[in-house]
Parts: structure tokens; C-alpha cells; sequence
């Protein structure tokens, strides 16, 4: 087989996996900088009011676009897996397979969310005088899913065969026209919270039109033809697992942190704001974190296809003392430069606003090395096709938080939401390192 991808089956680990998680680092830095510029030209235009009203449901659409980007990663895990083995045609039917199935899962799932968009809003405690312009926001974001969707598609099936560059190009160009737009569309169209919703989506075209030009002038590995369509039922049951997996994985992370942006909702505008604003700042700072976790994903998979076990031992030992080293690095800026941050995302010098974001991040960052091990482990296993695990330690932690917000907001108010989390997390680590130290992967000393 021609590889004109990346082989990372070959050569010391933490260097492949440094090469690889770079580019997918900076690239998902532009991402996160979609929201970041939405967040703080409301907050600096449009007013506290407007930034709100974003806040109180951007949990929503990064359920979807979690749950997106999982699905197509799982999908390219199978992927990566073929391109590890050498098998050409199972590959370009992995990547058929991703397309098809990827878009009927988007239409169910993006029919089902809008109908029922308003009733969501109600559930979320949206409050009342910010419901229309968070409605508005985000009916935008979820008509445009089909478009995160494509460029997810896209992006996580280069770096199936190793090619992480090709998407961060084309996403800081996405970036730079994002903000363009933003400034574009609230500020000459007046077009209000949906202005920063339209240039999202339409920057993300850009980028989906981009890579899938380039795919056609450079990777045939990737292009399929018709014949590659007709799937067999263990194909599908193949990618389905994968890719629904690592989804669910993906929603059930987020859909308790959307249960517990309900109880935040309760408790006042200023407390949305701070909220909001940390979470960006804890967004940035978990980036290098769920990198790793992607980048062993597409590293476990080619070498568990290729057969090197030995090797995945090696990755995940190397991937553990870099996340572990980034926490450290993190808990200093927490104690450092978080007041700032806060309040420049936000806009805003509001001593309650500030206090309590800042707050936020100073506790929550001291557990940051337990999120390293569970985001790295989550997805090794996913790599080598423990599909079950993950999802467990992900369903733990969505009833945690069901619990929790009912309790511990309840009775605590934001202290109740910023001890959620680390609770939360030492809970669903267990079930990963127990079953880490059973895969018998895992303690395959030499590859055959």
C-alpha cells in the first residue's frame, strides 16, 4: 500500500506522538478560538445581557460538536487501524463508511435537537429575559452542525493515516475569517447573537471546502468510489461501535456538564458570566490534555493494527508524563494569570464576576492531573477496541453530576458546582485504571 500519510508504527513514541499532537493542538486552539471570539465580542458589543444568553446554552452546542467530533474519531480509529495493517480497501470502505453513516446520524440527531429546541431551553433554566437571543444563537449552531459534522469527517481522516497539518492550515485560515465575520455581521449588519452564530458556520465551510480539495489533489488513499458505499452488516457493526462509542463518550461528558449548566442558570447573571468566561480559560487549558487523548487514539489504533502492542505500552507511558507536566504548568497559571483571563474574556471588571471565575479555576485545576489520565486512557482503550470501559467511566460521571447538581447546587450554590467536577473525576478514574492494569495490551512486553 502507498502510504501518503504518516506511519506512527515506526520510530521512538514521544517523538511521533509529539509530531502528530502539535499540529492537532494549534489546530484545535483555532477551534476553541471560534467561541472565544464569539464570547468576548458579545460580551465587548452586545453587553453582559447578550453574553449570557450565549453562555447559558454554549454547553448545548458543545454536546453536539462533542458528540460529532467523537463519532468521526471513533470512525477514524478503524480507520487508522487499516492504515496500520496495510489494507487499502478496507480503508477507502472505512472512510465510505464514515461519510454515510456519519451524515444519517447527523440529520436524526440534528432534526431531533431543533424540533424540540425550545423545550431544551426551558429544561436548561434559561432565564427568561435572555431565552429569544439564546434561542437565536443557537438554532443558528445547530442547522450548521451538518457543516461541523463534514469538517470533523474531514480532519480526523487525514490524521487517521497521519497527516495533522492539512487540517491546521486550513483551520486558522477558517479562524482569522471567523473573526472577520464576527465583527462583520453584529457590527455593520447588526445582526445581534446570530451574527456571531453565522460567522461561525460560514467560516466552517471554508474550511470543510478546503480540506475536501485538497484531499482530492493529494491523499487517493482517501478517495472512494461508489462500490466502496455497499457496506457489509459486520462493516457497519465495525465502524458503529467505534464511532458511536466514542460519541456517547464524548455526549455523556458534555451532557453532564449541560446538567450542571442548569443549576448554574439558577443562580444569577453575574454567576453565568464567571462561569462562562472560566470555562473558556479551562477549555484552553485541557486542550493539550484531550490531544493527547485524540493523538493516542490514532496511535494506539495503527499499531494495535499493525500488531505492535509493545509499542501502545510505550505511547501511553509517554503521552502520561506529558499531560502530567502540562497539569503542573496549569495549576501555576491558576494561581497566577486566572483573574486576568476571566476578565478579559468576559469584558468585564465585575469584582463578583471575577471572584468567582477565578475561584473556579483555582480549585478545579488542582485535580487537572486526574482529567490527564482519564482523557489519555479513554482513548487509548478506544484505540485498542475497549469500547466499553470509556463509556462506563462515562456514565459514572454523568450520574455524578446528576446527583451533585441536584445536591450540592442545590444547597451550596457555586461551591456546589466547582466541587462537583473534581469529585466527579477522581470517581470515574477508577474503573480505567483497573481495567488498564487487566488488558493484557497493555503488558505485552515484546511484539511478536
Amino acid at each position: 500500500m502507498k502510504r501518503n500519510g504518516a506511519n506512527l508504527t515506526e520510530g521512538k513514541p514521544v517523538k511521533l506522538i509529539l509530531q502528530f499532537a502539535i499540529p492537532v493542538f494549534l489546530g484545535n486552539l483555532f477551534q476553541l478560538f471560534y467561541g472565544l471570539i464569539d464570547t468576548k465580542i458579545v460580551g465587548s458589543t452586545l453587553g453582559e445581557g447578550a453574553l449570557a444568553a450565549v453562555g447559558s446554552v454554549s454547553i448545548l452546542y458543545n454536546l453536539l460538536t462533542g458528540f460529532f467530533n467523537g463519532l468521526t474519531l471513533g470512525f477514524s480509529v478503524v480507520t487508522a487501524r487499516y492504515f496500520g495493517a496495510g489494507d487499502t480497501e478496507k480503508l477507502k470502505k472505512s472512510v465510505a463508511g464514515t461519510i454515510l453513516l456519519g451524515f444519517v446520524t447527523a440529520a436524526i440527531l440534528v432534526t431531533g435537537v431543533f424540533v424540540f429546541l425550545r423545550p431544551l431551553l426551558s429544561i436548561m433554566h434559561v432565564p427568561a429575559e435572555q431565552k429569544e437571543m439564546a434561542y437565536t444563537y443557537i438554532s443558528i449552531l445547530v442547522l450548521g452542525m451538518f457543516v461541523t459534522l463534514a469538517y470533523n469527517m474531514c480532519a480526523n481522516v487525514l490524521r487517521a493515516i497521519g497527516d495533522s497539518m492539512t487540517p491546521l492550515i486550513f483551520l486558522i485560515l477558517a479562524a482569522v475569517l471567523n473573526v472577520i465575520l464576527d465583527y462583520v455581521c453584529i457590527l455593520v449588519f447588526s445582526m445581534g447573537v446570530g451574527g456571531a452564530a453565522a460567522a461561525t458556520v460560514i467560516s466552517q465551510v471554508v474550511s470543510v471546502v478546503l480540506c475536501v480539495i485538497h484531499i482530492k489533489r493529494h491523499f487517493p488513499i482517501l478517495q472512494v468510489e461508489r462500490r466502496h458505499f455497499k457496506l457489509e452488516k459486520s462493516e457497519v457493526c465495525t465502524m458503529l461501535s467505534g464511532g458511536l462509542s466514542m460519541g456517547m463518550m464524548s455526549s455523556l461528558v458534555n451532557l453532564g456538564t449541560l446538567i450542571l449548566q442548569t443549576g448554574i442558570n439558577t443562580l444569577g447573571t453575574s454567576v453565568i458570566v464567571a462561569h462562562t468566561a472560566a470555562r473558556k480559560v479551562f477549555e484552553i487549558w485541557g486542550l493539550p490534555v484531550t490531544v493527547l487523548g485524540a493523538t493516542m487514539a490514532t496511535y494506539s489504533g495503527q499499531n494495535y493494527g499493525a500488531g505492535k502492542y509493545d509499542r501502545i505500552t510505550s505511547g501511553l507511558k509517554a503521552a502520561l508524563m506529558l499531560g502530567c507536566g502540562w497539569a503542573v504548568m496549569v495549576m501555576i497559571m491558576a494561581y497566577t494569570i486566572s483573574t486576568c483571563l476571566v476578565g478579559f474574556i468576559a469584558s468585564t471588571q465585575n469584582a463578583e464576576i471575577l471572584y468567582w471565575g477565578t475561584t473556579y479555576l483555582r480549585v478545579d485545576m488542582l485535580f487537572e492531573m486526574v482529567c490527564v489520565w482519564i482523557v489519555i486512557l479513554r482513548n487509548t482503550m478506544q484505540g485498542v477496541g475497549d469500547y466499553k470501559t470509556p463509556i462506563f467511566s462515562s456514565f459514572l460521571e454523568l450520574a455524578c453530576k446528576i446527583v451533585f447538581t441536584a445536591l450540592f447546587v442545590r444547597y451550596f450554590g457555586y461551591w456546589g458546582v466547582i466541587w462537583t467536577e473534581p469529585v466527579t473525576w477522581i470517581i470515574m478514574v477508577i474503573p480505567l485504571i483497573v481495567m488498564l492494569k487487566k488488558n493484557p495490551v497493555f503488558h505485552q512486553k515484546k511484539t511478536a
